[in-house]
């Protein structure tokens, strides 16, 4: 199931595409499509993100997973 949201960057508008499924499904989703994934990106979250969400900062590498971004071209 996806789910959309207006956002504004940097007073650019964009459409955020929130799914929550397991990353093969979407990989496959984007395959199935007619897409080549180019690049996977996952940022580390903000600097401030510890102290803010410090029960969300449990790994041991304090990371957690906020984004993940996909480069896609057409196969």
């Amino acid at each position: 199931m996806a789910r959309n949201s207006r956002r504004y960057f940097d007073g650019q508008p964009a459409v955020l595409t929130y799914w929550h499924r397991p990353l093969h499904a979407i990989a496959n989703e984007f395959t199935a499509a007619g897409f080549r994934i180019a690049v996977v990106s996952e940022p580390p979250p903000a600097p401030g993100a510890r102290k803010a969400f410090p029960d969300l900062m449990t790994s041991p590498s304090g990371f957690i997973l906020c984004f993940l971004f996909f480069v896609l071209e057409a196969a």
